[in-house]
């Protein structure tokens, strides 16, 4: 199987979204880091949340937030981007899938995290490397669907301390794995997300 390019609808806008889609009725909907420091779909950390998820089975649907890439209208401070993540649940959920996962990498995290309460359809979350030093997490309400935070050690941005601090009011029976030496971008690091989040899947399959 391969990823197809596929256009989401958000409000008035066209994204460009990739799909793998598989059957069976599981699918996990990933967003990226950081519009205005060079993120998108094809992040290196991106891929590495798809590939683990691709290996456990599901639908995978990764796009670009509005203002990126060839999807249309501009950066709206994490407010419009809570519409993408939407859509692209609502893509999916389109498709038959009724178990839906949510994980995003740093801004992507943010986003999800903000709108989780409001999202239907979705699971569980998985963040990697929310951006605690960089933007405001203190909306975000406490949710048993966030499972699983993965943080480096050496991260300047999600610091793995003030992760551990806000980690109670977010869910306090997540679980944060730490990753040795890792900064904020994981350059050489991308193997150990992906073994994190496919153990995490395996076991949770197996409850």
């Amino acid at each position: 199987m391969a990823e197809n390019e596929v256009v989401i609808r958000a409000e008035a806008l066209q994204l460009e979204g990739l799909l793998e889609s598989v059957t069976g009725d599981s699918g996990v909907v990933v967003t990226h880091p950081h519009p205005q420091y060079g993120g998108d779909m094809h992040n290196n950390v991106v891929d590495a949340i798809v590939k683990a998820y691709r290996k456990n089975g599901y639908s995978t649907l990764r796009f670009n937030f509005r203002g990126v890439g060839a999807s249309r209208g501009a950066f709206d401070n994490g407010i419009g981007e809570r519409e993408d993540v939407r859509a692209a649940i609502a893509y999916l959920s389109g498709l038959g899938k009724k178990n839906i996962d949510l994980a995003g990498y740093s801004f992507g995290a943010w986003v999800n995290a903000l709108g989780l309460e409001t999202f239907e359809h979705v699971s569980r979350m998985i963040m990697v490397s929310p951006p605690v030093g960089l933007l405001d997490f203190d909306p975000v309400v406490s949710d048993s669907k966030i499972k699983l935070v993965i943080a480096g050690s050496r991260d300047d941005i999600a610091m793995v301390g003030a992760i551990e601090k806000k980690m109670p009011a977010w869910n306090p029976e997540a679980v944060l794995r730490v990753i040795q030496d890792a900064d904020h971008f994981y350059w050489g690091k991308t193997d150990e997300i992906e073994t994190i989040i496919d153990e995490f899947l395996r076991e949770k399959t197996l409850l």
